[in-house]
């Protein structure tokens, strides 16, 4: 499980999904005129490392380092997670290798961001014809009878409205595994991971280059952060 505010990182196992429109890995592809999402789903263990948590969580130096170390360990994923499922159920030459590996038990989404306005106002000359309603949330959503493919989903989005950007986020778990107590835990310490990462974007010494970033070169992330100190104080 993942360590909380004060205590030490652990790696976790989870889901990523994504809408798998990746026009840059399929070639001369349009995709402009295809509707829709064709969602891909792959597997990702994260690992903040030894990061101190509590600096973490307080916005210190350690969150930084924590999203750039998170940053290399997604963008080491091959093509975004496309072709995941392929090689994992169909090619009989491959499935076989993932038998008995753990399975992730959380599931996450991010689902991009979203004009949110009144009935009224939609077609207007701020707000597209096909936009979320503000009065619309709540409404749909998955029969309670089926079963779900993780013990914990969390699904979110930012929502454009009048008093502008907000993130919204929608926890699905089974009951029979988790409560209501442990996912209103769980979904407070990743708000308060948010709001440290927010805190640390304000720090003069925020964000920089990574490995990927200057993937021409053999420097490690140490030898670029002393290159990146060297130029601030210039």
């Amino acid at each position: 499980g993942a360590g909380g505010a004060g205590g030490r990182p652990a790696g976790v196992l989870l889901d990523l999904e994504g809408h798998g429109r990746e026009e840059d890995l399929v070639g001369a592809v349009d995709l402009s005129r295809t509707v829709g999402w064709f969602t891909s789903l792959y597997p990702v263990r994260i690992d903040a490392g030894a990061a101190d948590l509590t600096d973490a969580f307080a916005g210190g130096p350690a969150a930084g380092e924590a999203v750039k170390r998170i940053k290399e360990q997604l963008r080491a994923v091959p093509d975004k997670g496309i072709g995941y499922g392929l090689v994992r159920h169909l090619n009989a030459g491959t499935a076989p290798g993932f038998t008995g590996l753990p399975e992730p038990q959380v599931a996450f989404n991010y689902l991009g961001r979203f004009t949110v306005a009144d009935a009224e106002e939609a077609g207007s000359a701020t707000v597209p014809d096909w936009t979320v309603l503000a009065s619309a949330a709540g409404i749909g959503g998955t029969d309670p009878r089926v079963p779900l493919a993780h013990p914990l989903e969390l699904n979110a989005r930012t929502d454009d409205g009048p008093r502008g950007p907000e993130l919204a986020a929608t926890w699905t778990w089974a009951e029979d595994i988790l409560d209501r107590a442990e996912v209103a835990t769980l979904a407070d310490l990743w708000f308060q991971a948010l709001t440290a990462l927010t805190e640390h974007a304000e720090r003069p010494d925020a964000g920089g280059l990574t490995v990927s970033d200057v993937s021409l070169s053999l420097l490690s992330q140490d030898e670029i952060e002393l290159l990146e100190d060297d130029w601030r104080t210039m």
